[in-house]
């Protein structure tokens, strides 16, 4: 399997026994610890002034953090064309630092490419990763190429294969499908990304047609991503009729709920019925819609806690929208006083209390009515309106109750307390009972 390789591994092993190569190793040893004291020193200095930079200018800031990135291969480029330039005045070979030159530059370009492909994506611990093993898996296929082992390292790969049907299976073709299907996938995620922050500029396109255009073009783009890797493999397209049953039965077996929740996302998108920004009530949940996902959308409450219900729980049970189609709320504030207070005058301390209010309508009124004679006293019932629930729903219910609570007091009106009364028909003589 190796035995393309072992010519090439032969001349490196016998230029191993030279002392020549030894002095180049020596060469290179010390300008990676000292490319490595550069980048611990500097890099210090860099990432705290990307962070001072991030609060003024979004290009110093960027710039800063790509120079971290080409710090280490940079200072060690240096530190090679020193030792080069001693070496070859001391007249000794120096071919080995002819090849370092070369992969450091492309380490250098390298990660700066990827880390400028990886500002196309939301930040996140795991993109930074991804960032890494792209960015090292390109940097090793370049340095195979500069020492002339990428052709025998894939003829190698291609010999580990294994025959399935007419079909022939290596791992060399393993890895080119994955290799693509990833390299397609970063694209078509940059590009869904691109056009997601196109479209959030828009000021044509209502917040639920952004999200649903940018689900549309992101599944698009992955589908026909994978769809071009799997051409360019060179596998028939027309064996994914058996990848195809192989969904239906795993829709049918354990999928169901992820299907629908998928469904029932776009259902949601395009009849417009919750869009982000409005605020609901489901169940005993209530605060405002944030981020409308694939899976589930994304409800933030007053204290902060977000909530992640999925879509199929808003198609099929019972949604409150606040704000569907009018942003007008009636709130309704019930009040009890005493029998021996004026509902008049208790209705029109409530009314006044309303309008004292920063948060509620003059247009509609506040109005007070009376309900109904309890077994308290007699319930009232004052109806406001507000046009920003967003807002909350209980402090403006807070404010009113307590204009309410001062203006009572100042009118000697009194909120009534549950009382019973406990009459008794007939008195029991002692000498009955002792009968």
């Amino acid at each position: 399997m190796f035995e393309e390789l072992m010519p090439t591994l032969e001349v490196w092993l016998a230029a191993l026994r030279q002392a020549d190569t030894w002095w180049q190793m020596g060469v290179l040893l010390l300008a990676a610890g000292g490319a490595w004291l550069v980048n611990r020193t500097l890099g210090v200095q860099l990432r705290r002034g990307g962070e001072a930079a991030a609060e003024h200018h979004r290009l110093r800031e960027l710039s800063l953090k790509a120079g971290r990135r080409i710090l280490f291969p940079l200072s060690m480029l240096l530190g090679v064309f020193v030792g080069r330039a001693v070496l070859k005045r001391l007249e000794l070979p120096a071919q080995l630092l002819d090849i370092a030159v070369p992969l450091l530059v492309s380490l250098a370009a390298i990660r700066t490419l990827v880390y400028a492909l990886r500002k196309g994506f939301t930040p996140g611990p795991a993109v930074k990763a991804w960032e890494n093993l792209i960015a090292t898996s390109i940097w090793v296929l370049v340095a195979l190429h500069l020492l002339g082992w990428l052709d025998p390292v894939m003829e190698a790969l291609d010999g580990v294969a294994f025959e399935l049907g007419k079909t022939r299976i290596s791992l060399l073709a393993a890895l080119k499908l994955v290799t693509l299907i990833g390299v397609l996938w970063v694209a078509a995620f940059w590009l869904s990304g691109a056009i997601e922050r196109r479209m959030a500029r828009s000021s044509y396109l209502s917040p639920a047609m952004r999200v649903g255009l940018s689900k549309i073009s992101k599944v698009m783009l992955l589908t026909l991503a994978f769809l071009l890797a799997l051409d360019a493999v060179g596998i028939d397209l027309t064996a994914l009729t058996v990848f195809g049953g192989a969904l239906g039965v795993g829709l049918g077996f354990g999928l169901q709920r992820i299907a629908s929740n998928f469904i029932s996302g776009f259902i949601l998108i395009f009849d417009r019925s919750i869009r982000p920004g409005d605020v609901v009530s489901i169940g005993n949940k209530f605060g405002w819609v944030q981020e409308l996902r694939a899976r589930y959308i994304v409800v933030k409450d007053r204290d902060g806690v977000e909530t992640l219900i999925p879509n199929e729980n808003l198609v099929t049970s019972e949604v409150i929208n606040w704000s569907y189609s009018d942003r007008n709320v009636r709130l309704k504030i019930p009040v009890q006083i005493s029998y021996g207070d004026d509902p008049e005058r208790a209705m029109a301390i409530m009314i006044e209390a309303a309008r004292n209010t920063p948060r509620v309508l003059k247009d509609p009124p506040p109005v007070a009515r009376l309900m109904a004679f309890g077994d308290n006293g007699i319930a009232l019932e004052l109806r406001v309106w507000i046009n920003d629930p967003s807002n909350g729903i209980s402090n403006v219910r807070s404010d009113v109750n307590l204009g309410i609570w001062h203006g009572f007091r100042e009118a000697g009106i009194t909120i009534p307390f549950p009382q019973r009364d406990l009459h008794v028909k007939g008195a029991v003589s002692v000498q009955s009972l002792g009968d």
